[in-house]
């Protein structure tokens, strides 16, 4: 019996260095992703202009926190014109594309998302002079996707539609402000079990996300089932008056959690917040 024992832990100590290269496995990106979304650009992999932060084993696979850092300003000549990020392994490994102006004044983002297994979170940011850069982070996690829908379910339809902005203190005129935007939906997946009627509940999650100061875009996101329940977005902007912060975002319903050729539009809804720096 010990030397049973004695001969699984050898063989479970060879299979870990090979399980973690399987793991890291970038195959999804090299062979599917990148073709899908740029196909015959360069992408200059680099942490010179983006930088990515996430835990590298997360507490909870359905709110893995990620922090997107931007490693220059965002002036008229040179800027981050639009952030696109995959999740390689998920199911939909396409979480978002996130676009950016000069007045966004920092190009940072911060949000949590779901992740299925272990994989990369990868980051691509498109420059205003069409150049392009690739930053990555190794997550251990597993069934973010997947995991359960809460009890509460009717409780959170019932809110789903409302939203509110944060904005630090102290808002100097013509410098980046910190502003969170905080929305309120379950953004099912398509892929979780209804914890009280023990189906798998059809995907319902936010595809568009649109906020404006005095009607100016300062970020306008296209994003999937890889973000979490009740999506939260913090960013910068530079209010450089008093003026209105908008935002809008609209919902939609898919019969495949993998597959948007079968999509139904739903609702948009749309609040309001003075800024008086």
């Amino acid at each position: 019996m010990k030397k049973k024992f004695l001969k699984v832990g050898f063989i479970t100590l060879i299979m870990l260095p090979l399980l973690a290269m399987a793991a890291k496995d970038e195959t999804n990106w090299n062979n599917v992703l990148k073709s899908q979304y740029f196909s015959g650009i360069i992408i200059e992999e680099s942490d010179n202009v983006i930088e990515i932060e996430a835990p590298y084993r997360a507490e909870d696979p359905a709110l893995v926190p990620v922090k997107i850092r931007s490693k220059i300003k965002q002036t008229k000549d040179r800027y981050i014109k639009k952030l696109t990020v995959f999740v390689d392994k998920n199911p939909f490994p396409f979480v978002g594309e996130f676009e950016f102006t000069p007045e966004t004044g920092r190009a940072d983002l911060a949000m949590r998302v779901r992740v299925n297994s272990y994989s990369y979170i990868r980051a691509v940011a498109e420059m205003n002079d069409g150049k392009f850069y690739m930053t990555k982070k190794f997550v251990k996690a597993s069934g973010g996707c997947s995991a359960p829908i809460g009890a509460d379910l009717d409780t959170a339809m019932k809110r789903l539609g409302k939203m509110k902005f944060k904005m630090d203190k102290g808002i100097k005129e013509g410098e980046p402000a910190l502003t969170q935007l905080l929305i309120s939906h379950p953004n099912i997946t398509g892929m979780q079990m209804d914890q009280v009627t023990r189906f798998i509940r059809k995907s319902h999650f936010v595809d568009k996300v649109k906020v404006t100061f005095d009607g100016k875009p300062v970020l306008t996101a296209k994003i999937d089932i890889a973000i979490s329940a009740d999506p939260n977005f913090r960013f910068y902007f530079v209010p450089n008056k008093k003026g209105e912060l908008k935002a809008e975002f609209s919902d939609t319903s898919c019969e495949s959690p993998t597959r948007r050729d079968m999509c139904t539009s739903g609702k948009s809804y749309s609040t309001s917040y003075i800024v008086n720096p």
